[in-house]
């Protein structure tokens, strides 16, 4: 029987001496080592965000699909892939494209078997604060992938079972974008009543929640309900703020800073990877991803970069090349990846305050954002400079970051900055194996 390639085979089992989920050889959940305690529920969790982490989601290639598309950052390296992603040439066969949508899927189907195992454990040390914790983590992460699976693909085939059986989760045709961010709206709204309304970079709470509420409402054009998740986040002042200088998040191995919301942490032993691609030979790296020259001079110029030059490196003479050096922790490959940051809240509620045409507010969150980066305050009354404002803003804040090419599109500038024209192209293709494996399944429009 023909099944989803990534979901079907990615049955998990947990390991009773070590801190993740592995994915089971085998096609079926070994219920010994399944979730039966508090302990192995917290293993579990702890497996979940290991997920969310990896090299093929959080830890490098999902970012990459984002900055690779759109237009700042350039690809040096021999490898047909990110090559084809930075020229736009995308084909199904994508190797970036794959990994990505595989470890999204990964990702689901981790939290599909710790939401729908928790509920039943029965142990008189696992308390009702603790299970819940759980479950409003799992259904966070859940909404947050299909987030990251609407944005990139449109609509795709939504399963909220783990898969034990082989007629299980079999030939699952593709939902509808709004059945999509609908499915991203209801694990939301659930994670908000399970969590609690605490303070954890790390790990998802309420207020987690809160910030991905505002960027989901951004998406949607829901501009009153963005404003109004961004600013329970802003108005936390004592949690998250916008610190000075720009470097202070990222910089002298900083980490869980009043910058971050969401943060994924990484060991020697569990890598982030983005550091070997952006960092030169002479640091560890092999510098195939690097930036633009019109980015670096938009970082590099008071006007526009002013401290957020601090995202570039250059090398020495006879090369003189520029790198990014967001992540720069080689070779521990320890960096941090940064999810949601307090400045994007900022720039999100100015974005919903410019639409709904209180042009004052959204200025002074604008502002917000320029000050900390030592740049001058704008003034202006035109809705339409500030909204430019705002995504240039945007470009520049989370240069290195996952948002440049979905905020292109989001906004509908593809065409004006890039030369695309063929809105089919502004979603990712969906991947051969997936097509060949699961019969239900329709390729996106023009691959």
């Amino acid at each position: 029987m023909k099944r989803l390639a990534y979901i079907f085979p990615l049955l998990l089992l947990l390991s009773s001496c070590e801190k993740f989920l592995e994915v089971d050889p085998q096609l079926q959940v070994d219920e010994a080592k399944a979730i039966t305690n508090a302990s192995s529920a917290a293993t579990a969790l702890n497996g979940l965000y290991n997920r969310l982490g990896t090299n093929d989601y959080y830890g490098s290639n999902f970012p990459a699909l984002s900055y690779l598309s759109g237009g700042d950052i350039q690809w040096s390296g021999s490898q047909s892939a990110p090559q084809e992603v930075v020229l736009h040439r995308l084909t199904a066969d994508n190797g970036y494209v794959g990994s990505a949508w595989a470890a999204i899927y990964k990702t689901i189907l981790s939290a599909n078997y710790i939401i729908q195992a928790v509920p039943q454990v029965v142990d008189p040390l696992f308390t009702e604060t603790q299970r819940n914790t759980i479950l409003g983590q799992a259904h966070f992460i859940r909404a947050l992938a299909y987030f990251d699976l609407a944005r990139g693909w449109g609509g795709v085939p939504i399963v909220l079972t783990p898969t034990r059986e082989s007629s299980e989760n079999a030939n699952i045709a593709r939902a509808s974008l709004a059945e999509t961010y609908a499915q991203v709206l209801k694990d939301l709204e659930t994670a908000e009543t399970l969590l609690q309304e605490k303070t954890d970079r790390q790990r998802a709470t309420r207020k987690t929640v809160w910030a991905l509420r505002s960027r989901y409402h951004l998406y949607r054009a829901e501009w009153a309900q963005a404003e109004s998740y961004a600013t329970k986040v802003i108005n936390d002042s004592g949690s998250f703020s916008l610190l000075k200088p720009y470097s202070a998040f990222f910089a002298s191995n900083a980490l869980n800073t009043a910058e971050s919301v969401f943060e994924l942490s990484y060991t020697i032993s569990a890598t982030n990877n983005h550091s070997n691609w952006w960092l030169p030979p002479a640091l560890g790296g092999r510098r195939e991803w690097s930036p633009t020259t019109q980015l670096v001079a938009l970082l590099t110029s008071p006007r526009t970069g002013g401290g957020r030059k601090e995202l570039l490196g250059q090398t020495a003479a006879p090369g003189n090349l520029w790198y990014g050096k967001l992540y720069y922790r080689s070779p521990t490959g320890t960096d941090p990846a940064y999810i949601i940051r307090t400045a994007e809240l900022y720039l999100i509620r100015a974005e919903a305050r410019a639409q709904q045409n209180n042009l004052g507010a959204a200025l002074n969150d604008l502002n917000a954002v320029r000050d900390r980066a030592g740049l001058e305050a704008l003034i202006t009354t035109d809705k339409n400079a500030i909204l430019d404002a705002i995504s240039q803003e945007r470009r520049l804040e989370f240069a290195f970051e996952a948002d440049r090419w979905f905020d292109l599109v989001r906004t509908g500038k593809v065409a004006q900055v890039l030369g695309i024209t063929n809105p089919s192209k502004y979603l990712f293709p969906i991947p051969t194996a997936e097509i060949v494996a699961n019969s239900a399944i329709v390729q996106n429009k023009d691959y």
